[in-house]
């Protein structure tokens, strides 16, 4: 059970990952003037790209069970600065405080799911694990 798990949990925090990935790529010039907002403006096509990288290889990886922990660490890397911008509650008006807070506060639950996937790493159903037990018939 506890693989079963295991697959669902690395399923739906990709499926996170992946949604972000295609509503950036959909709503490009939107995202690029929302960093712009944010104060991003020091090659914005740059990141975004490389955001973009970040969460399709990333959520592959977890997703597959393949070097979920490189993966995981990918989506990290991009989750943590973007929570610390975005949904920086203490700086906000008294009136978004509170939603500001609740959504910053669901982004490090995110981010302690990932954590606990780059110290545990993936488990029975994962590619890793079926590569690790297939076996290769003899050549000749």
């Amino acid at each position: 059970m506890k693989d079963i798990f295991d697959l669902l949990g690395r399923f739906f925090i990709s499926l996170i990952f992946f949604y972000e990935a295609y509503d950036s790529i959909f709503y490009f010039k939107d995202t690029l003037l929302k960093m712009n907002e944010y104060g991003l403006t020091w090659h914005p096509k740059f990141f975004l790209y490389l955001s973009i990288t970040f969460l399709v290889f990333g959520g592959i990886l977890v997703l597959l069970g393949y070097r979920s922990k490189l993966g995981a660490t990918l989506l990290l890397l991009y989750w943590i600065p973007l929570t610390l911008i975005v949904h920086s509650w203490w700086n906000d008006p008294e009136e978004i405080r509170r939603i500001q807070s609740i959504l910053f506060m669901r982004n490090m639950a995110i981010a302690g799911g990932l954590l606990l996937l780059v110290v545990n790493g993936s488990q029975r159903y994962s590619i890793k694990r079926l590569f690790a037990t297939t076996k290769v018939p003899g050549v000749g």
